[in-house]
C-alpha cells in the first residue's frame, strides 16, 4: 500500500486506537494493566469487523515524551520493552494499512495531522476506542464532539485506572458529547455503519 486515500470511508465512520501502543511505564501502571487488556480483546474484534467492512483504522498514539519518534521506532521501543504494555501492543500491533498519528499531548486532534487526515477519508463519524478512558479518550472526544463529529465509544473498548473512572468518562461522554457507549456485545459494527 502506497499510503493514499482512494476512497471514502464507509458509513462516513473511521475507528481510532488510542494510546493502546504504551509501554504502561509509570507509576500504578499495573491497575490499567488488566483492563487494557480485556479492552485490547474487544479493540481486535472490532478491528477484524473494521477491515471487514473496509472502516480506515486509525492509530492515536502518544509520543511517549521522544520527540525523535516515529511509528517504527514508537511501536519497537514498546513491544521490545517487556514491560505490562508490550503483550498489549504485540496483540494490537498496528498493520501497513493502517494510519498512525502520533500526538504530543491528551486529544488526539492536538497538533497532530488528525483534523487533515479525517476529511480526506470523509469521515464524519468516529469510534473511540483505548486508554484512559478518563484522559486521552475522553479528551479526544471532546475535541471530535467540539468538530462535529459523530461518536460511539463501545464501552467494553476503553479503560482506565478504575472501574468508577472509566464510567464516569463514559456518563460524560454520553451526556455531554452525545456519544453511543453501548458496547460491541450490544451494538455491532454492521448496525452503527447503517445508522446514519
Amino acid at each position: 500500500m502506497d499510503g493514499r486515500i482512494t476512497a471514502p470511508a464507509p458509513g462516513q465512520t473511521a475507528l481510532l486506537i488510542v494510546d493502546m501502543i504504551n509501554d504502561l511505564d509509570f507509576d500504578d501502571a499495573e491497575a490499567i494493566r488488566q483492563p487494557a487488556l480485556a479492552a485490547a480483546e474487544a479493540i481486535l474484534a472490532l478491528r477484524d469487523a473494521a477491515d471487514a467492512a473496509d472502516v480506515p483504522v486509525i492509530y492515536v498514539n502518544d509520543n511517549g515524551d521522544r520527540w525523535h519518534s516515529d511509528r517504527s521506532a514508537l511501536v519497537a521501543r514498546v513491544q521490545d520493552h517487556g514491560g505490562p504494555g508490550a503483550d498489549i501492543a504485540r496483540r494490537l500491533t498496528p498493520r501497513d494499512a493502517d494510519y498512525f498519528v502520533i500526538k504530543p499531548q491528551f486529544s488526539g486532534f492536538y497538533a497532530t495531522n488528525l483534523p487533515v487526515l479525517l476529511p480526506r477519508l470523509e469521515a464524519s463519524r468516529l469510534i473511540l476506542t483505548g486508554i484512559a478512558a478518563d484522559i486521552c479518550v475522553l479528551f479526544t472526544a471532546a475535541d471530535a464532539h467540539m468538530r462535529e463529529y459523530g461518536l460511539w465509544v463501545p464501552a467494553d473498548t476503553v479503560a482506565s485506572f478504575d472501574q468508577q473512572r472509566t464510567r464516569w468518562a463514559l456518563d460524560i461522554m454520553a451526556g455531554t458529547m452525545g456519544a453511543d457507549v453501548r458496547a460491541t456485545t450490544d451494538l455491532s459494527l454492521e448496525d452503527w455503519l447503517q445508522a446514519i
